[in-house]
């Protein structure tokens, strides 16, 4: 896998592409899966929604943030900041109280 330490151009993209074998590393992928080897990492942002009890939706809506947003926040591509930093900590600890506030 590519480091993550600058973007590829778009050549060294190309040459990591065509020399990737997908059947292998989805086989890998499984016997790791079968042998229990894999690590599920939760996202503070996914177990906030989660204890709310709402779908990935209502959930982007009550914080008023995009679908897309939210999912880059549980996938651990982006990090909320600001006002919605604080909100996510309220809804981890007192979902209820984040449920009541947008009238759910």
């Amino acid at each position: 896998m590519p480091s993550k330490s600058k973007p590829l151009s778009k050549a060294e993209l190309a040459a990591y592409k065509a020399k990737r074998d997908l059947a292998a590393e989805l086989l890998q992928s499984v016997r790791e899966m079968k042998a229990e080897q894999l690590h599920v990492v939760s996202s503070p942002v996914l177990e906030a929604r989660k204890k709310a009890g709402l779908s990935q939706s209502q959930f982007a809506t009550l914080l008023g943030v995009s679908l897309r947003t939210l999912q880059g926040w549980e996938q651990g591509r982006k990090q909320p900041s600001g006002a919605a930093h604080t909100l996510l900590a309220i809804a981890s600890t007192n979902p209820k109280a984040v449920l009541a506030v947008a009238g759910k």
